[in-house]
């Protein structure tokens, strides 16, 4: 396999090199022994801004099979190389000093390693667990390298632009939603139906993984990605294309379960997000079709109609849209929807 072969090619690198520097720590070694003995010339030949570069291929190295998109991908900070860096410098009985170039080394190699090779990761959107272990690992770093992962930082920022692109390029690309006619779709175990029932789940489940990059991508980017670019676009346009029956409850319930909540928790007023307007609509239309369809019925489907309806108004208090739950409540006679606002809040 290729990488086997890769792993032994790796093993190879260091063959024709002399003992005293054919590994990590022996060319670390050195330095440490030029940190101790001759302290002020190491500090004014500022190696501690320059062992990163030395040691960055080294740790590339060992790094060139390892991928946290893999489901047993090992820990970095449990690798041999960053065991071996984590106390350089350090001595017994001694303090590091703040303005310690030294401090910084292990910082900088995640920095221009470990971000560049996320960056050149093919992450693809539509993998759930893709998707779980990149933003895990991302969030991981976030806390323990703040100084690293920040929006200033260039290596974050390629790494949130690669995000952002192979999200774009997916939508762009790898997302379709087939717009039958409505008469296609009534036979449920045709092949269009089926086909049209996987894009849509398939569409959803994008939804649900750009929403996982909440708090990391900026606010503006992610409503604007999983919003306009998904919802508003693919699964609201193939909801309205479709009919109005009580199967497209769940579906609007799982779009409206991937939302994060901490958007809604500072609205102010009885509004929604401007984004989920449209989507606020489709729900109140759905609910007079609900209202429509068992006019003249038994007393068996209005009650039925009934619940859907408080379902649609359970959706749109999640969304903090009071003012069309006013109108469902007032229109489809809601009496008991003070439960609802309660529970929202």
């Amino acid at each position: 396999m290729e990488r086997d072969r890769i792993i032994r090619e790796c093993k190879k690198a260091f063959e024709d090199v002399v003992e005293d520097f054919h590994s990590l720590d022996c060319i670390k070694s050195h330095f440490e022994v030029w940190r101790r003995e001759y302290a002020d010339c190491y500090r004014d030949a500022y190696i501690g801004l320059c062992l990163p570069k030395l040691f960055n291929p080294l740790v590339r190295l060992q790094l060139m099979t390892w991928n946290p998109l893999e489901a047993q991908c090992a820990n970095f900070e449990y690798m041999l190389w960053f065991e071996s860096l984590l106390f350089y410098g350090f001595e017994e009985n001694s303090v590091l000093q703040r303005g310690d170039g030294d401090i910084s080394l292990l910082p900088s190699i995640v920095e221009k390693v470990i971000l560049s090779k996320l960056t050149e990761k093919v992450w693809d959107p539509l993998s759930n667990s893709q998707t779980a272990r990149l933003v895990g690992f991302i969030r991981r770093l976030m806390k323990s390298y703040p100084t690293v992962l920040h929006g200033e930082n260039r290596y974050t920022q390629e790494l949130l632009k690669m995000i952002v692109f192979r999200i774009r390029r997916t939508l762009d690309e790898d997302v379709f939603l087939p717009l039958y006619p409505k008469n296609v779709l009534e036979n449920k175990n045709g092949g269009p139906y089926l086909f049209y029932q996987r894009q849509f789940w398939s569409c959803v489940k994008l939804l649900g993984n750009i929403l996982q990059w909440e708090g990391i991508l900026s606010g503006s980017c992610l409503r604007d990605l999983a919003l306009d670019s998904t919802l508003n676009r693919y699964i609201l346009s193939a909801l309205q294309t479709t009919d109005t029956g009580e199967d497209n409850v769940p579906k609007c319930q799982k779009v409206v379960e991937c939302l994060p909540v901490q958007w809604f928790s500072g609205l102010k007023g009885q509004k929604t997000l401007p984004q989920l307007e449209p989507f606020c609509r489709y729900l109140n239309h759905l609910a007079s079709s609900f209202h429509r369809g068992s006019l003249g019925g038994s007393d068996l489907e209005r009650r039925s109609a009934k619940d859907l309806i408080k379902e649609v108004v359970k959706m749109l208090g999640q969304m903090n849209a009071l003012d069309h739950i006013i109108t469902v409540a007032a229109e489809h006679g809601i009496k008991d929807i003070k439960p609802l606002l309660e529970a929202k809040s």
